[in-house]
């Protein structure tokens, strides 16, 4: 169940890239790259962080060919047809979303700290994320633009750590923390939730002193008729 949903994961992110692509106007090669980029840079990080060799996708064929099959099966569609406007945004909260607990568990599983596994978690999902829309010319990055989305991930981190340390095992952390993730993205992208904005104070209009008269003006109040 958890290689079903971390291929899930993915998939979503494989399907971004592409989608990031197809919207800058790059040709399939550039799809390929991205599609590639979006799914695989988080957990490269996470790897390389943790000393972890050689990195997880290097090994894994079936990973490989399931990126280059969402890849390519999403090019044909969108060869014929056009997706909504914020199809880009519901797939890239489903790959953040798994892909943000796949990162805690892997952290948690290397004994590391609890700071260490949220911060390895988010990430974990984010990264993806940046470099995708860095490639595709789009700055500033998703990460940048929108408020709740590595907030989104940091509580799904926080959430699968708490469960983790309550004896709940992976099979029922992991789809709780990444339906933590999703819901509070999914709030963010059609309830525009975001987190509280400081405004910043204006300055208090200095007191308008009232105008002197001009000096030739007074003089001639006092002048004889």
């Amino acid at each position: 169940m958890l290689h079903a949903l971390y291929l899930l994961g993915i998939s979503a992110f494989a399907a971004s890239g592409v989608l990031a692509a197809h919207r800058a106007r790059m040709d399939p090669f550039g799809g390929l790259v991205l599609a590639f980029a979006a799914s695989v840079s988080g957990g490269t990080l996470r790897d390389v962080i943790l000393d972890r060799h050689p990195l997880y996708w290097t090994q894994d064929w079936q990973l490989l060919a399931v990126i280059g099959l969402v890849a390519v099966v999403t090019m044909a569609y969108l060869h014929r047809w056009e997706l909504p406007h914020r199809t880009l945004m519901i797939v890239d909260a489903l790959g953040l979303s798994v892909v943000t607990v796949i990162g805690a568990r892997a952290a948690v599983e290397a004994h590391v700290t609890p700071l260490a596994v949220i911060i390895l978690a988010v990430l974990t999902g984010v990264t993806g994320e940046v470099v995708r829309d860095v490639l595709c010319g789009q700055f500033p990055p998703l990460l940048l633009r929108e408020e709740v989305y590595a907030t989104a991930a940091l509580a799904g981190a926080v959430c699968y750590l708490l469960l983790d340390r309550a004896g709940a095992g992976p099979g029922l952390a992991t789809p709780v923390a990444a339906g933590v993730v999703f819901v509070l993205r999914m709030a963010a992208v059609f309830r525009g939730m975001h987190l509280p904005r400081s405004r910043p104070r204006l300055p208090h209009p200095e007191p308008r002193l009232p105008r002197s008269e001009p000096r030739h003006r007074r003089d001639e109040s006092y002048a004889a008729p």
